[in-house]
Formats: C-alpha cells, structure tokens, sequence
C-alpha cells in the first residue's frame, strides 16, 4: 500500500523561510534510510502557496485563485511517498520522521493511504487507469 507522509505548512513554510541545514541533513538521512529499504516513492518540499493556485469549479465553469492563501494549517508543505507492506509498517516510518518545525517546535505530519486500482470496482475507466498504470 502506498502513503503519503503530509508536512503541514506553518508560517515560517509559507513566509519562504528555508529549513536550516540541521533540519536538512536531518530529512536527508531519514529519506536515505527510506530508500535504502525499499519504501521511498517520492518526496518533496512545496513553494510557499503565494506561488501556486487553486482552479474552483462551478459546475462546468472554472476560475483561477491565485495564492497566498490565508490559513497556512490547512496547508501543505512538503510530502513523502511510501509503500509499505501494512498500515502498521506506514506508521512504524512516519512515527521515525524528523519533526518538521524549523524551530524545533510543535508541528505535525498527516499520513493517509493513498486509493490503489484493487479498491475501486472493475468497470472501462478502472481498465483504462490500469492502461495508464502499466504505461509508465
């Protein structure tokens, strides 16, 4: 099963600040012992939102809201990517992940179980998401 690891933005994430080299070489060895054991996807650190935007949707109409956006705890700062043979293997790596908070301070992570083809019912759009599965 695949997860993703959510770092949740604080202020510091969406004021541009850069994480210290500390908390860096931190991530870094985490990220290589993930990958070491064969559970790495992906992983990545997120622009601030002032960067990015969000496309809303009104029926078949769509807007584009370019950021910053106001509430940064409903923001996401980075992400990880595993698999994990169990929910129990998922939470064994997240509760080992370095705390994200630049200062050292309160900050959480979210980790959820990302949808896989298997969950879904069989039908021609489920067999065209597998097309595109094996394509890559």
């Amino acid at each position: 099963m695949r997860y993703m690891i959510i770092v949740k933005a604080t202020a510091d994430s969406e004021a541009g600040v850069m994480p210290p080299d500390s908390l860096l070489a931190e991530m870094a060895a985490f990220h290589e012992r993930l990958a070491r054991a064969g559970v790495l996807l992906d992983a990545s650190g997120l622009k601030p939102s002032a960067n990015g935007w969000r496309v809303r949707y009104d029926g078949g109409k769509r807007s584009v809201i370019d950021g910053p956006f106001t509430e940064s705890k409903e923001l996401i700062a980075g992400y990880t990517l595993i698999q994990a043979a169990s929910r129990e293997e998922a939470m064994e790596w997240t509760q080992r992940f370095p705390n994200p908070a630049i200062d050292g301070g309160q900050s959480e992570i979210e980790v959820r179980p990302l949808f896989e083809l298997d969950d879904f019912a069989p039908s021609d759009a489920i067999g065209r998401f597998r097309k595109l599965e094996q394509a890559r």
